[in-house]
Formats: C-alpha cells, sequence, structure tokens
C-alpha cells in the first residue's frame, strides 16, 4: 500500500470520477494536509456512488469543468484521473467557500513555488470564471 490508496480505490470504484480539491492538491506535493475525505468531482446529473470506504467527499461540475485540465495516472496499477496542478488550484479559488479562503491562498503560494506556469492557471482561472477573484492574490504572490 501507498500513501495514495485510497485514490487506487476511488479509481477503481468511480471510473468517470475526477480527483479534486484538497486530494488533489496532496496528489500534486502542493499541501501539507492529509484530508480524511477522497474529493472527487462528478458531473451535476451523474448518480453519486454508495461507497463506505473510503470516505468520500462529492463536488459536482459541468460537463465542460469536468472534462478540463484532467490528468490519468497510474496509482497501485490503477489509472485515476487527477485534476492537474493548475486547474486544482484554480479550483479551490472556485470552491473556497466549502474549502476556505487560507487553502487556496496557501495552494496559489505553493503552486508558484514549485510549478510556476501562470498561463496554465490563469487559462483554468477565466475558464472557471473566477479570474478577476484570483488575480489580487496572483499579483501580491508573483
Amino acid at each position: 500500500m501507498t500513501e495514495h490508496h485510497s485514490l487506487a480505490e476511488v479509481g477503481k470504484r468511480l471510473p468517470h470520477g475526477v480527483v479534486c480539491l484538497l486530494s488533489a492538491l496532496r496528489f500534486h506535493g502542493l499541501t501539507t494536509q492529509a484530508p480524511f475525505e477522497v474529493w472527487v468531482a462528478i458531473g451535476h446529473k451523474a448518480r453519486a456512488p454508495l461507497s463506505r470506504t473510503p470516505t468520500l467527499r462529492i463536488v459536482r461540475m459541468t460537463e465542460r469543468l469536468l472534462a478540463s485540465g484532467v490528468e490519468k495516472h497510474r496509482v497501485e496499477g490503477v489509472e485515476v484521473n487527477v485534476f492537474s496542478a493548475a486547474k486544482t488550484v484554480a479550483d479551490c479559488f472556485r470552491f473556497r467557500n466549502k474549502i476556505g479562503l487560507d487553502v487556496a491562498v496557501d495552494s496559489l503560494r505553493e503552486y508558484l513555488r514549485h510549478k510556476g506556469k501562470v498561463d496554465d492557471l490563469w487559462r483554468f482561472a477565466e475558464a472557471g470564471r473566477v479570474g478577476r477573484i484570483i488575480r489580487p492574490y496572483l499579483e501580491a504572490l508573483a
């Protein structure tokens, strides 16, 4: 078992879901928090899974947002859909009321320190309609 074992379980049980927000931040190494739930994005009309383990935190997105920024990774031999680091940071600002603004700002800081591709981040922020929200933080940290 690896530290991402719960992601492999989610990949098996929910192949159309995408690991997002706090779980994706942890996967990309952009946070030190270890969420006790696996955050998974699914479509608005998709049926929520009834699995008890691992505990899931479901986030609903439009099909357009759900399809953009998805990367496929192998975790314990299972293909798992995970949002890219830039898409995850933009989504943190989009869902800042669920995860907290402090988490969103910290993820932006870590993204700029490690990844540094502002163009990708800006593209996902504009697509998610959070460009004007993220702009002041981006200007302050850049």
